[in-house]
């Protein structure tokens, strides 16, 4: 009985911890104070529903390739669409 005790401590401090370090910007369902109060008052529950609920998801535009080239390549064009999206295409009205 001991060891799940630990378990479910040590789950509700990297919860915590990780919920404190993530970006205000990344929260989901709730801002990130709300997130604090349930880790923080509800330890394994608040904890489930943070890993389920509230921690940001990764998407795969997030990753970069393994390969150098590939990650350069990849880099390059998300800056290009970037510059495109920030221009708002203007550039295709002059053709």
């Amino acid at each position: 009985m001991l060891y799940v005790a630990l378990l479910a401590f040590v789950l509700w401090v990297l919860c915590f911890a990780d919920a404190v370090t993530t970006d205000d910007d990344q929260f989901r369902n709730l801002s990130k104070e709300g997130w604090l109060v349930i880790v923080l008052l509800l330890p394994l529950l608040g904890s489930v529903l943070w890993i389920v609920a509230g921690r940001p998801q990764k998407t795969p535009r997030d990753r970069l390739p393994a390969d150098p080239e590939e990650a350069e390549f990849v880099r390059r064009c998300r800056e290009r669409a970037e510059e495109q999206r920030r221009q708002g295409f203007h550039g295709r009205d002059q053709e």
